[in-house]
């Protein structure tokens, strides 16, 4: 049964970490640690003139699992709005929790992590850089940045 949990896709989402490191000036900073396991994402974002997501950069020390979601957030970091990444975290935590379908469009992605469902001492490493995202880019807005 964990076998399924470690997919080859999974495991190929892992594997590419895109924009991986740290930005020299963020804007905004997000930390997201999961206690259980110590899955760990750090990330650093710009915004631009109206709010989007202008550079990205995370710092992941996770499972694969979060590896993979970490995966699939620096595919579509850049260029997603407040509202998507809510929106994305929302639908994620549903379907990890409660059955839901997962995000659509931008982050439509994480649903190939939708299994990790049946293994709820795997959901935070799953969401730690999701929240990091999130938590970084309303300190940015919050910083008055935009």
């Amino acid at each position: 049964m964990i076998d399924d949990l470690y997919s080859a896709r999974i495991l190929r989402l892992a594997a590419e970490l895109p924009h991986a490191g740290r930005l020299a000036a963020p804007e905004g900073t997000g930390e997201r640690v999961a206690r259980l396991c110590g899955s760990r994402a750090t990330v650093d974002v710009t915004l631009d003139e109206v709010g989007r997501v202008r550079d990205f950069a995370q710092d992941v020390k996770a499972c694969a699992l979060g590896q993979a979601a970490a995966g699939v957030v620096g595919q579509v970091a850049i260029g997603a709005s407040l509202a998507e990444i809510t929106e994305a975290q929302a639908a994620t935590v549903a379907m990890l929790k409660s059955g839901g379908e997962g995000p659509v469009g931008r982050f439509e992605g994480l649903r190939a992590l939708r299994q990790v469902a049946d293994y709820p001492a795997r959901h935070a490493s799953t969401l730690v850089a999701l929240d990091a995202l999130l938590e970084a880019v309303e300190a940015a807005q919050s910083a008055g940045t935009r």
